[in-house]
């Protein structure tokens, strides 16, 4: 496993070495992101584009939503996993969000799991888009990179997320998140990683196993 100078010499080759960082969901108020969010679990991004497209011209901010019926959400979302779940979570995050938050996106990592759909991984992201929170979000995909390079030796996110939680600096959660994203999702993909080309394969680990084979 690596120490933790070591590490975060690598999170930072990751951000340097990373094009784009922010996010490739599409929105343009707090609200709409929260949106978004919620529904690219177990979607791809691009498919959450192409559904929120229409629905964002006429969902601005929870009020715009609350009156809406939960049938009419649902026509929007019908692409998406889960949709019938995430249009009545949408729905009901508006509704609590105009009753007991002035419709602001609460800024506490306890305050936005009360919203419906909202757990650790949506509300780390979400805090961290919104309100360059110092949190890094941990799904399956970071657990794998975090694993394979060696910068952690851990047999779940949840484990992953609390070893970064403690052994990465603030400085660092707070800029690095979606360079981790950029990276699994375009160089260290869980089928066929390019680690030939990476620019961290005179230090993964994962590499170093594969050429001593």
């Amino acid at each position: 496993m690596k120490k933790v100078k070591e590490s975060e010499e690598i999170f930072e080759l990751i951000y340097t070495n990373s094009k784009k960082i922010k996010t490739e969901l599409n929105y343009s108020t707090p609200f709409q992101f929260l949106i978004a969010v919620i529904m690219s679990a177990q979607t791809t991004d691009k498919q959450v584009n192409i559904a929120t497209k229409d629905f964002f011209e006429k969902v601005k901010i929870p009020e715009d939503l609350v009156t809406w019926k939960l049938e009419d959400i649902e026509k929007y979302f019908k692409s998406l996993n889960y949709y019938k779940t995430k249009s009545k979570s949408i729905l009901a995050t508006a509704k609590l969000l105009t009753k007991d938050y002035k419709s602001i996106i609460p800024n506490s990592l306890e305050e936005i799991q009360k919203l419906p759909w909202v757990g650790i991984k949506t509300a780390k992201v979400v805090l961290w888009v919104l309100y360059d929170a110092p949190y890094i979000w941990v799904d399956t995909h970071v657990h794998r990179i975090c694993n394979r390079i060696g910068i952690c030796t851990t047999k779940t996110p949840e484990e992953t997320d609390k070893f970064l939680e403690i052994n990465i600096s603030t400085e660092t959660k707070r800029k690095v998140h979606h360079a981790l994203v950029l990276f699994w999702r375009y160089t260290c993909t869980a089928r066929n990683p390019k680690c030939e080309s990476c620019f961290l394969n005179n230090t993964c680990e994962y590499y170093k196993s594969l050429k001593s084979i």
